[in-house]
């Protein structure tokens, strides 16, 4: 193994991370996943004719935005559970447990919300989270908690302002930071979110050099064709097989 000198983890450690988030990432899609939230045929259609596509060029796309959907939820597993390596009280609970936060430290008092990008959030999830770190400062007069954000507006540590219910919020222990502060929090470093970054391409470089990518299927259209020869009218009928006049569609 190459030596990627991060120095707050160990070469071992960062390598199995990374190789670990890369086993995570989806690589097959079939109908069933496909249609797992209900395809919108309309809206594929619109699509293929604005963008002058094939449909069938249209539900590739489809495909490859469901699994990037997915493979970015896994890039929240890296962020977030990265932090299980740097010792010293920082632990990653399970989902749900320790009050449903992302990243704790009881012996700092630290307690965080970690998500991949500062507009991940709509109005009512800022709001009930918000909401938590308003209990946990009240039952833990020492406690600081952080909304960490992989990527922020820009690199910052401050109060956390937000507006619930026409009022106005603002607490010094409920804050704002971006993920290279918070690094520096955790590993007691200030550039160590930085080095990981200049270190990655090398460390992916080994980590799928090992072999540990799978190779890509894709069998929607196989199975869209068992329904009918026309994949437009495979899509229609998937979504409005019980509907009135689709028998004949």
């Amino acid at each position: 193994m190459r030596k990627y000198g991060l120095g707050f983890v160990t070469d071992e450690q960062i390598f199995s991370h990374v190789r670990e988030t890369v086993e995570k990432y989806r690589y097959h899609i079939d109908l069933r996943e496909f249609n797992k939230n209900l395809i919108d045929p309309i809206k594929l259609t619109f699509d293929a004719s604005v963008y002058h596509q094939t449909i069938r060029q249209t539900i590739a796309s489809e495909c490859g935005r469901q699994i990037d959907k997915t493979n970015t939820n896994h890039i929240g597993y890296f962020h977030q559970n990265i932090f299980r390596l740097a010792g010293n009280g920082w632990e990653v609970p399970k989902n749900g447990a320790d009050g449903g936060f992302d990243v704790t430290n009881h012996g700092r008092h630290i307690f965080c919300e970690v998500k991949n990008k500062h507009n991940t959030m709509n109005s009512a999830a800022a709001k009930n989270t918000y909401i938590k770190m308003q209990s946990k400062i009240l039952e833990d007069d020492k406690a600081v908690c952080y909304l960490v954000e992989a990527i922020a507006a820009k690199s910052q540590d401050a109060p956390w302002g937000i507006t619930i219910d026409a009022k106005n919020y603002r607490h010094e222990r409920i804050r704002r930071i971006s993920m290279d502060k918070f690094y520096g929090i955790v590993f007691g470093k200030s550039t160590a979110f930085a080095q990981l970054c200049k270190a990655l391409p090398a460390i992916l470089a080994d980590v799928i050099a090992e072999g540990n990518v799978a190779p890509s299927t894709n069998t929607v259209f196989d199975e869209l064709a068992a329904i009918s020869p026309d994949i437009l009218k495979s899509l229609y009928l998937l979504s409005f097989k019980t509907y009135e006049g689709f028998g004949d569609f």
